[in-house]
């Protein structure tokens, strides 16, 4: 079955599940990461406070990202057909994109962040959507409701 295996979807499964792995390692080693992954002096400083903010926000991102990881997962062939996942895989794809090339309206949102922060992390979630793109366009018939 390796053949019907959608290879784009797996590295766009890959890239997500790292991603998530990067958060969850901002929880482990504290303040310097969250510093120089981007995430702001306030970030930085409410974790090494103690304030469950960080914590909260951090878990909830690693676990959308991996739940997208999932959703890769199944619609590259590799996991179990997930509910809605042709609609899921289009939303995370669209947002990934969106994310990567609009991010300027955003940046008013999160005043912490560093350029650096918006530029990198833009950059990633525009290549990724970009990989989930090409992945959903090669499976979009092999997605719909009764293919396997």
């Amino acid at each position: 079955m390796a053949s019907s295996t959608n290879k784009l979807l797996v590295v766009g499964a890959a890239l997500s599940g790292l991603a998530a792995l990067m958060h969850l390692a901002c929880l482990v080693v504290g303040a310097p990461l969250f510093r120089l992954l981007g995430a702001g002096e306030q970030m930085a400083q409410l974790y090494l406070a103690g304030h469950w903010y960080p914590t909260v926000v951090t878990l909830v991102i690693a676990g959308v990202l991996a739940a997208w990881s999932a959703y890769a997962l199944s619609g590259a062939g590799v996991i179990r057909k997930l509910p809605l996942r042709r609609t899921a895989l289009c939303a995370i794809t669209a947002i990934y994109t969106v994310r990567g090339v609009a991010f300027a309206p955003v940046m008013a949102y999160f005043p912490g962040n560093s350029m650096t922060f918006w530029v990198v992390s833009s950059s990633i979630c525009l290549l990724i959507g970009i990989v989930h793109l090409v992945g959903l366009r090669q499976s979009w018939g092999r997605l719909s409701g009764g293919a396997a």
